[in-house]
């Protein structure tokens, strides 16, 4: 492990294992290893460097812990990630809340991985800083920290795996529901949680594309949050519409939201007049692209991400890079990734799916 031997690592699990708890009750803190030159989370350095033709380590661990669990989302991309992880000949373990908002619970899982050794851990944060003291201390005992789908603060991981560009997700939610309702009217967004970092970043992108002109029709009046539960957020939906009769559109850049929404459009007298569009996955989509509730959504290939986040892992592990921009990844049939500015790469742009197309895709 790069600047850790699996030796010492063991040798100070004990030391580990005893300060942890205190430790999460403290600021973010610690030692991490997320740059070429090993830049510290308490401002030292240690020099490490990337070799791109190290051999691919195997009979790693590689332990994907998701926002939520059985949310069919993340269940499909960490499937993508667990035949990434075994092909490469090594481990997968998938750990996880069910509450896509239990902050608490991820630090505590976190934790267990590093005292239960594992080399690397991809995580999807509810919070972009409520893990940091846990996965800085992991990282500080050597395990390699990757993020996909939702960031952490970039100082506590090495690299983010993020599903597309956030400005281009932000941007063409907002183009695909002025499109629908002709470019003028009221609208609203359905997000998840209040501190999702993935959820926000996109929503001060949409907020900047309503600034052009091509907007001026367009007035959003709410900001509403689902928490990622299907029950808030169909009621969230309902208050939406109650509290503004006049509403011409939603925009859910959450899978569990706009799934919810949907379910409550098409069994009200809004369905076809209400438009909605967002993130979603075909399978829960599928049904009301069919009966007309929704014309148009879009969303990545979530098991393309959870392969990605994968490779990225074990590349991370076996040396042959530490995260930093301009670094090469090879992530095998996947193809080449060059990592870009805050430690980030992308598997590419998101499709957009209606109901010529809708069919042809199977998660």
């Amino acid at each position: 492990m790069s600047g850790t031997t699996a030796g010492a690592r063991r040798s100070t699990l004990v030391l580990v294992v005893a300060t942890v708890v205190a430790l999460g009750a403290t600021a973010c803190g610690g030692t991490t290893k997320n740059s070429a030159t090993g830049n510290t989370g308490n401002g030292t350095t240690t020099v490490t460097k990337a070799d791109p033709n190290a051999p691919t380590k195997k009979d790693l661990t590689v332990a994907f812990l998701p926002k939520q669990v059985n949310n069919p989302y993340f269940t499909t991309a960490d499937n993508g990630g667990k035949k990434a992880v075994e092909t490469l000949g090594s481990t997968y373990k998938e750990v996880g809340t069910s509450s896509g908002t239990d902050t608490a619970g991820q630090v505590s899982y976190v934790n267990t991985l590093t005292q239960q050794q594992a080399d690397a851990i991809a995580v999807s944060a509810q919070d972009p800083g409520a893990l940091c003291t846990a996965l800085k201390q992991a990282m500080k005992n050597g395990v390699s920290v990757v993020t996909y789908d939702s960031d952490t603060n970039k100082d506590c991981r090495q690299l983010f795996v993020s599903p597309a560009s956030a400005e281009d997700l932000g941007r063409t939610q907002v183009q695909l529901l002025a499109k629908q309702i002709g470019g003028k009217g009221e609208i609203a967004i359905l997000s998840a949680a209040q501190t999702a970092t993935n959820q926000n970043t996109w929503i001060e992108f949409m907020k900047d594309e309503l600034t052009k002109p091509a907007y001026k029709n367009i007035k959003l009046v709410k900001i509403a949050y689902g928490d990622d539960d299907a029950q808030k957020s169909f009621q969230q939906t309902q208050g939406l519409l109650q509290e503004h009769p006049n509403l011409k559109g939603i925009i859910s850049p959450t899978t569990v939201g706009i799934k919810a929404a949907a379910q409550y459009l098409s069994g009200s007298k809004y369905k076809g007049n209400v438009k909605l569009t967002g993130l979603g996955t075909p399978n829960d989509m599928r049904a009301y692209i069919k009966n007309g509730t929704v014309e148009a959504f879009e969303l990545w290939d979530p098991a393309t991400l959870g392969a990605l986040a994968a490779h990225a892992a074990i590349a991370l592990e076996s040396g042959q890079i530490t995260g930093t921009e301009g670094e090469t990844l090879n992530a095998g049939p996947l193809g080449t990734y060059t990592i870009g500015k805050d430690n980030t790469l992308s598997p590419g742009n998101p499709t957009v799916f209606n109901n010529t197309n809708i069919d042809k895709y199977n998660f």
